[in-house]
C-alpha cells in the first residue's frame, strides 16, 4: 500500500468544494481545506504507485477549481 498527501491549489473561493468533491473519491482517506500556499490537503492511498498516480491524474486533478497539486508520497525510513 503507498500512501501520499496531495497538496492543492484552487481558484479563489473553491477550497471548501474542492475538498468536499476529492473527500469522496475512492482511496482518498481525508480532505481538508487549510490556509497558507496550499488551499486542500488531501491523504490518498493505492496499491501501487502507479495506482497513485492513476488517481491524482485520472480522478483528483479532474474536480473543477483545481489549479494545481503537489503530489508527496509518504516514506518510512
Amino acid at each position: 500500500m503507498v500512501q501520499a498527501y496531495i497538496l492543492i491549489q484552487t481558484e479563489v473561493g473553491k477550497a471548501s468544494a474542492v475538498a468536499q468533491a476529492i473527500g469522496r473519491l475512492p482511496g482518498v482517506i481525508q480532505a481538508e481545506d487549510v490556509t497558507g500556499p496550499y488551499d486542500v490537503i488531501v491523504r490518498a492511498e493505492a496499491d501501487t504507485v502507479d495506482d497513485l498516480g492513476r488517481m491524482v491524474v485520472a480522478k483528483v486533478q479532474q474536480v473543477d477549481g483545481i489549479t494545481r497539486t503537489l503530489t508527496c508520497p509518504v516514506v518510512h525510513l
